[in-house]
């Protein structure tokens, strides 16, 4: 006799995953309500977040990360972990922690090695 199964689609993706999305979207929600009366947290993207497993500490990846910004950030962050709080059912709150996204570093790297070959290339068609 086989059992029949409900399928949910949301079981197939891992809690922490799910738990990350959910994180960041609460994050950057409130990083722009924020923003209204700290204009140093102004075009401020949370890229991702990335939460340990058993939720005590989660990197928060943002797009641009400047000293001022970090300052704010920080002086905001029990606010931000406040939100989650409220906003987020989980059996704790993440320490939150706020770092630039590798992936955006690694990109600026590489747009800047192919703006330099394009310069060289321009440079020899001149001469």
């Amino acid at each position: 006799m086989e059992r029949s199964r409900k399928k949910n689609p949301q079981r197939n993706f891992p809690r922490t995953l799910r738990v990350n999305a959910l994180l960041q979207e609460v994050l950057a929600e409130a990083l722009e309500r924020l923003s209204d009366h700290d204009e140093r947290l102004l075009l401020t993207t949370v890229t991702g977040v990335s939460c340990d497993p058993d939720l005590r500490h989660a990197l928060v990846f943002l797009s641009s990360l400047d000293d001022e910004r970090s300052e704010a950030l920080e002086e905001h962050r029990r606010a931000l972990q406040s939100k989650i709080a409220a906003q987020v059912h989980l059996k704790r709150v993440p320490a939150l922690k706020f770092i630039v996204d590798p992936a955006i570093v690694a990109g600026n790297r590489v747009e800047e090695a192919l703006r330099r070959v394009h310069e060289l290339t321009d440079e020899e068609r001149d001469s």
